[in-house]
């Protein structure tokens, strides 16, 4: 019987796998980075001709034509069955008025000071890729998550990047405004946004998962376009303690199990009694699963049980591991969520499902992973704009500044730069 791995609080073992949890977001991007630098050159040096090969050796396809305009979104919108495309609606409004109250907080600001014009203006970027995984799944939902809140931030032009992309996926991203279709995927559809093809536009920033190849690419790429991150495999953290039910608990953690053989659905609970139950509903679950293979897979590899004593315990665990997705079924979860400070996404109260944030909540599930919530934050309006400061010296105010920027400059033998102080003030 698969079940997750156990560490009690007072046990060396606990503090030493809560240590190496920590550590999950380290890949061996290693293994495949010799391959993806081939293709990234290639692509680069081709364009179009070493895109259609790499589709065709790695995806088993012939991507005929590989990008384009006209995607039949509209018609495919139509196509869906009625409940997937009241579903995607539904979904697309809700990401969007998130956003649009996010994207209030980004204006651009100016203001005067002792004759010194300041200023901070806020620019939407020209143009953004975004990825949608096509391998063991098809997700319309992550076209929504990332192609709406580009599209909020006022960006222009949307390519989307995806292999084989269904009626679903075309439909949303016609939702979402996207303005091109790249019918390819892995690290070859990184090069093409990356440097740009006969046909394909070079983007100015990539966003979204994707798998080991993808993630390499586009840690390769950082530099000549923006990327939001490196995406490893998704996880979960449910937080229980007496008043959680280990059903819904059970139900939480192979929600995030079933994605991927490399998933982490992971658990800190208070109750010791409470574990056994879950131990025992997970295996039920699993039994029951359509995609159990995959989740019996990741609960085997990654699935880890922290059995704590307190409730400050619960809170101490859940912000030292970081998680991708935080579920707080305790009591007063808004209190405990407060002490949660480093998480993707927190999910509050026995009545909230993580499944909810992947779809139809509001804010993007473009998260943080492998330990990224200590300094990362979701996908959000602020990754697609760009600043620019604005300055303006009246002469008076170069005169009263002058001073202390030609003291600097002296001072870091930059001479220069205090003679451009100068030569204005003659």
């Amino acid at each position: 019987m698969t079940q997750l791995r156990v560490f009690r609080a007072g046990q060396p073992e606990f503090e030493i796998q809560l240590r190496d949890l920590a550590l999950r977001g380290e890949q061996d991007l290693g293994a495949v980075e010799g391959t993806v630098r081939a293709i990234l050159a290639s692509v680069r040096r081709e364009g179009d001709p070493a895109l259609a090969s790499y589709v065709k050796q790695f995806e088993q396809r012939d991507a005929h034509p590989l990008f384009e305009r006209d995607y039949g979104g509209k018609a495919a919108l139509e196509q869906v069955s009625p409940e997937v495309r009241e579903a995607l609606k539904l979904a697309h409004q809700r990401i969007r008025g998130y956003h649009l109250r996010q994207a209030e907080k980004l204006g651009s600001f100016e203001y005067t000071e002792d004759g010194v014009f300041l200023a901070s203006r806020v620019n939407p970027l020209a143009s953004v890729g975004v990825y949608a995984p096509g391998g063991k799944a098809t997700y319309p939902s992550s076209v929504l998550m990332t192609a709406v809140v580009a599209q909020v931030a006022g960006v222009p032009e949307i390519i989307l990047a995806c292999p084989s992309p269904s009626a679903e996926v075309r439909a949303a991203a016609y939702l979402s405004g996207v303005t091109g279709l790249l019918n390819a995927g892995g690290a070859q559809a990184v090069a093409a946004l990356a440097y740009g093809t006969q046909t394909v536009p070079r983007v100015a920033k990539i966003v979204g998962p994707g798998n080991l190849y993808v993630t390499c690419a586009k840690r390769l790429v950082f530099g000549d376009v923006a990327i939001d991150g490196l995406a490893g495999p998704s996880e979960i953290l449910v937080v229980a303690d007496e008043t959680a039910d280990p059903k819904v608990v059970a139900a939480d953690l192979l929600s995030q199990a079933e994605h991927d053989e490399a998933a982490y659905p992971l658990l800190v609970c208070s109750d010791a009694g409470l574990l056994e139950q879950i131990q025992s509903e997970l295996a039920l679950a699993l039994e029951a699963l359509p995609r159990r293979d995959i989740a019996q897979a990741s609960v085997a590899a990654h699935g880890v049980a922290f059995l704590v004593s307190n409730r400050t315990e619960l809170a101490r665990v859940a912000d030292l591991l970081a998680v991708e997705h935080v579920s707080l079924q305790c009591a007063d979860a808004r209190a405990l969520a407060v002490q949660v400070r480093h998480a993707g996404a927190i999910f509050m109260g026995h009545a909230t499902p993580e499944a909810a944030g992947d779809y139809v909540a509001g804010p993007s599930h473009v998260l943080p992973t492998g330990g990224a919530a200590r300094f990362g934050a979701p996908l959000g309006v602020y990754d697609f704009v760009s600043r620019t400061s604005l300055i303006e010296y009246s002469p008076a105010a170069l005169a009263a500044h002058a001073p202390a920027i030609t003291a600097l400059a002296t001072a870091e033998g930059l001479e220069a730069h205090g003679r451009a102080v100068q030569v204005r003030l003659r």
